[in-house]
């Protein structure tokens, strides 16, 4: 009896390993060729407000960015709208406000210092709308999220400085949506994802072919709409990253001026000396 018991665990075992094997395999996103890459990297404007237009017709549905103000999107460095186009933007946002007067709270048409709201009042609502699961904000999400890229790599990354894995790994997981390999079974609250941690993600693919329009003659395919909003993306997450390059360029050139005035003045102090 006991023999038989055994052989059933090991059938089982066995018969569980694949599925185990599938879920482990998680492929390293590709590194994608960026504008803002570099020491000297700066952002498209272009792209800026192409990924704009994606986060707002296809993401806002479900993620807010509360630490990105609409007047943000006028401000050097930014995606080059001007103050009335980001005005527009802002009043075509209904911001929960108050108390009134009256003690009531009160909806308003967005301004400027307001910050891009979630679609959702609070967790509880955004969880009952979609059947449990929890949409992060956006605000920093590209530096939030990354990938492992091991031994020696990651040390090399250092001395390069490279701080795109995070707009990476939003890129392939946009574009990394696939139908669930064979003997896998999903939920309808799932979706299979290669790039996921677990490859089963409760949001649906949230981009198609055509979905928003381009009026500029970019492809309007997946691929290019998932670069788009992640470059939008990196921009929300570090806007003055631009300003940081410049200001870190100054920098290294100035130590570099005093570095060598030192040297010539230690020079001539101990030539005097001796």
């Amino acid at each position: 009896m006991r023999r038989i018991v055994f052989a059933a665990s090991l059938a089982a075992l066995a018969a569980a390993v694949p599925a185990a094997a599938i879920a482990a395999e998680v492929p390293t996103p590709l590194r994608q060729s960026w504008s803002f890459a570099g020491p000297f990297g700066t952002f498209d404007r272009a792209q800026l407000q192409r990924g704009f237009k994606v986060y707002r017709e296809v993401c806002a549905a479900c993620h807010g960015l509360k630490l990105v103000a609409f007047h943000a999107l006028a401000q050097p460095g930014g995606p080059g709208f001007t103050e009335a186009q980001a005005k527009q933007i802002a009043s075509e946002f209904r911001i929960q406000d108050g108390p009134s007067d009256r003690g009531e709270m009160f909806e308003r048409l967005g301004r400027l210092s307001d910050m891009i709201p979630s679609p959702d009042p609070n967790e509880q609502a955004a969880r009952a709308r979609l059947n449990g699961a929890l949409p992060p904000d956006l605000s920093v999400i590209a530096k939030a999220r990354g990938y492992d890229v091991g031994f020696p790599r990651f040390i090399t990354d250092a001395f390069l400085q490279y701080q795109e894995a995070g707009v990476d790994y939003i890129f392939a997981y946009l574009t990394g949506y696939e139908n669930a390999p064979a003997g896998v079974t999903l939920p309808e609250t799932q979706f299979w994802n290669k790039y996921f941690a677990g490859q089963r993600t409760a949001m649906r693919p949230p981009i198609q072919k055509d979905q928003v329009e381009y009026t500029d003659g970019t492809p309007q395919t997946v691929e290019q709409y998932s670069r788009d909003v992640a470059a939008f993306l990196m921009w929300a997450t570090e806007p003055h990253l631009e300003a940081r390059k410049r200001i870190g360029f100054q920098v290294m050139i100035f130590l570099l001026v005093f570095a060598g005035l030192m040297y010539f003045t230690k020079k001539k102090v101990w030539a005097a000396a001796h």
